[in-house]
Parts: C-alpha cells; structure tokens; sequence
C-alpha cells in the first residue's frame, strides 16, 4: 500500500528500527541528503545500514560496514530508505523483493509508480517522494 497520510506515516516512523540506506554516499560527500539524510537517522536513534552504489572501495560508513546488496545484510529490515533516480529504481526490484523489507521510502523527489505498485502487490509499504528526515522530525517532536 502506498502511505501518504500523516497517521499512516507516523505509523511507520514508530514501528521502525533498522533502516537499510540504498544509494547512501560516503562521510566525503557530507553535504549531500544521500550523507546527512542517514546521519540524522542514527543521531535519531536508528540502526542505519549502509547500501551504497558506487564507491567501491568504501567498506564502511557512519561505522557501519557496507553491503553491496539488500540481500546481503544479515536479519530483517523494518525499512529502505532508496537515495536513487526514479528510473534506477527498477535495477533494485528484485533485490527488495527479495528482502522483504516493511515498507521502502523513496526520498523527495523520487518516484517510480511502477516499482511502487509491485512492492505494493508483494504486500511491502511505499512512499514516494517525501524527505524521511523532515518527516521523522516532524512526528519526534
């Protein structure tokens, strides 16, 4: 189902530990939303795990090691937070099917109703082209 409404939203942010960070970049890129997006959620409290795109030599960021894959991180995932052009998303599909997350969150500005619609229909939460930060701080306070 795609969440819009603030209770539904909420919702989610509550029942949210682990966050896997598809397209994250590295402490390099700072000023980046794809950097400070997820160093706001572990300063939030957050399990954050790093998916990063490129940056191939980075084996860890925010101290966390990095995996290459979804599908590589050990235990279960309450959330992807996806840091990727819309289109882009598509080459993920099958690896966020594969997880299983709870639900996935394309950043502000992305959306990919295709993707949506299949995470959907495999009974995985999205939402579309909302900044999880600005929401989080918004239901924290």
């Amino acid at each position: 189902m795609e969440l819009s409404s603030p209770d539904q939203i909420r919702a989610l942010l509550m029942g949210t530990q682990r966050i896997a960070v598809l397209g994250i970049k590295t402490e390099a890129q700072v000023d980046q939303p794809a950097f400070y997006v997820p160093q706001y959620l572990v300063r939030a409290g957050f399990e954050v795990i790093p998916v990063p795109v490129y940056y191939p030599d980075a084996r860890e960021i925010l101290g966390q090691p990095v995996y290459r894959r979804l599908l590589d991180i050990p235990g279960t995932v309450d959330l992807v937070d996806v840091f990727r052009r819309g289109p882009d998303i598509d080459q993920h599909l099958d690896d966020i099917l594969a997880k299983r997350p709870k639900a996935v969150w394309f950043q502000l500005g992305i959306r990919n109703d295709a993707v949506a619609r299949k995470l959907s229909e495999a009974g995985i939460d999205v939402v579309q082209d909302r900044c999880l930060m600005v929401d989080h701080r918004q239901f924290a306070s």
